[in-house]
């Protein structure tokens, strides 16, 4: 096959807002360089699967950057994307997008990488469709093609779609080996590790779930990053962030990496020893509403959908963002008033002057109002469900705020409870929860990818949040804006979808985050992976 040349570089502009033995060791190769040695990074979040289509999640998204090869990849310390595994990828037609990939690309198997792997890659995440998996991302895409071994085209549903270079880098894009990979249904996690189906910068050389996995840098890794700067990292999980403060602080761990208490990083911070890392942010926290089970909802005995509409706007009024990000958060997190944060393109806030004060503070008389239009009794009982160890430590500070806040307006009863994560992430699916917290970190720099998963929904694509809310309105729209060129014009498309979900509240957006890392003084390379893209990539870093 002939090599290629001229790749011509893909880019989608976004503004930023958006066990163990102790030490580690470093090392320099032979011309001085820093490299080889280990490192060890401690985190909090939760591994669901290691199956690409099984999981839809940070701590899963954070394994997957790490192996598997993407065709587009984000340059370290923005939110430009170039190609990866690929010499070239645009637009050959409006509705056409090709792709040329590199000569002698090969998983770590030493199985050959092919057009044909990318295309059983997407069409088994849209075969599989696991209500916890990615494949929600996959709405503008009609089919794949493959002419010959190096070329790929996706035939996608709308012209120029703005979003496709972002979806083939987010957490559907992962190219699997389809020798090792199920192709309808999830693989298990073992059978991935036994089969070396990676092709990332590192490969995974030891596996215990959600306990440890020990990274080692692969040789023939062909994407878009430098080569590993250090040869093996072994992450380990903690069940509480407590125990990874000790860690860290001791030097048992090079770095800390989610999620930490905001006053553990307050006082980590003294630490001479250690550096606080902060990067822009994009993540965001939100109650999410079933539609069909919370209060007055379509499947209860007392179902009303002016009445559950006025409960969700009751709860809107009700709720001091502010309170939250500063007494539990140290204002780490600052309120968020729309379901897009703030700092990206088309952002607006309508929930700050629809909902309270006007202001972004609570108004009990408002929420008063809101429920005594509708009918309903008060005090209304609330099940909130919340997570304690996906979402770090301060889950439970911030929802016994948000139960206090709703209790003290005496319009409400909340009845608290938490699960932890694996089993959580199964239940919300299944209709356990009436209202439930959920966080999301950004899969590409783009106000969409904050939109389509969560409220775009149909038969052959239900959405992310599986909450039953389905709008032909809003699946329409949410369509349209993905194929507006003009910047402009996209943005007040955005706008307008904003509104009707600030209306409808298919979910109550909360408060947005930067990321925050902690590591010992003599590491580097934290800073360079704290971006907009929101990826941790461990081969960038080195001691």
């Amino acid at each position: 096959m002939k090599s290629r040349t001229g790749a011509k570089a893909v880019a989608i502009a976004a503004a930023g807002a958006l066990l163990l033995s102790a030490c580690s060791t470093s090392a320099t190769d032979k011309d001085g360089k820093e490299g080889g040695g280990s490192l060890t990074v401690g985190t909090t979040d939760k591994v669901v699967a290691l199956d690409p289509a099984g999981a839809y999640d940070n701590g899963s998204s954070l394994v997957e950057q790490q192996v598997y090869p993407f065709i587009l990849a984000y340059k370290p310390g923005t939110a430009e994307l170039n190609p990866s595994i690929a010499e070239s990828a645009d637009f050959s037609e409006p509705t056409k997008y090709e792709v040329k990939l590199k000569d002698g690309l090969k998983f770590a198997n030493g199985n050959e990488l092919t057009s044909s792997d990318v295309k059983f890659s997407f069409d088994r995440q849209l075969k599989i469709q696991d209500p916890n998996g990615p494949s929600s991302l996959l709405g503008g895409l009609k089919s794949v093609e493959t002419p010959d071994d190096s070329t790929v085209i996706f035939n996608l549903k709308r012209k120029n779609d703005q979003t496709w270079p972002g979806v083939l880098a987010s957490a559907v894009g992962p190219i699997v080996d389809e020798d090792v990979f199920e192709p309808d249904k999830i693989t298990e996690n073992q059978d991935i590790v036994d089969g070396k189906a990676f092709a990332g910068p590192y490969t995974i050389d030891g596996f215990k779930f959600n306990e440890l996995i020990t990274y080692k840098a692969y040789k023939d890794y062909a994407g878009y990053l430098e080569p590993a700067k250090t040869d093996t990292v072994q992450m380990k999980y903690y069940s509480d962030a407590n125990n990874m403060k000790l860690d860290v602080q001791e030097n048992t761990i090079d770095v800390a990496w989610r999620s930490l208490s905001a006053t553990d990083v307050e006082d980590l911070g003294k630490n001479e020893d250690l550096k606080v890392h902060k990067g822009p942010g994009g993540e965001i926290r939100y109650i999410v509403f079933n539609m069909d089970t919370m209060p007055f909802g379509a499947k209860t005995d007392d179902a009303d959908k002016k009445k559950s509409l006025a409960v969700r706007q009751a709860m809107a009024d009700s709720v001091d963002r502010q309170a939250i990000a500063s007494q539990v958060y140290k204002d780490t997190f600052t309120p968020l008033y729309s379901h897009v944060p703030d700092g990206l393109p088309g952002a607006d806030e309508p929930l700050k002057s629809e909902y309270g004060d006007g202001q972004g503070g609570a108004d009990v008389d408002k929420a008063k109002k809101a429920l005594k239009d509708a009918g309903v009794k008060t005090p209304v009982t609330l099940n909130l469900q919340y997570n304690p160890d996906h979402y770090g430590p301060s889950s439970g500070d911030e929802y016994a705020l948000v139960k206090d806040q709703l209790d003290k307006t005496g319009l409400f009863k909340v009845k608290l409870q938490s699960t932890e994560w694996v089993q959580y992430n199964k239940d919300r699916t299944d209709d356990a929860y009436p209202m439930y917290q959920l966080g999301w970190f950004p899969d590409y720099s783009d106000a969409d990818n904050y939109l389509v998963p969560f409220f775009y929904d149909t038969d052959e694509t239900p959405s992310f949040l599986a909450n039953h809310y389905r709008d032909k309105t809003m699946n329409k729209e949410l369509n349209a804006q993905s194929s507006i060129d003009d910047e402009g014009k996209r943005a007040e498309a955005l706008k307008k979808i904003q509104g009707q979900l600030a209306d409808e509240l298919p979910s109550l957006p909360l408060l947005q985050g930067n990321q925050i890392a902690v590591s010992g003084k003599d590491v580097k390379g934290v800073d360079d992976t704290l971006d907009p893209a929101f990826q941790f990539r461990l081969a960038l870093l080195s001691k």
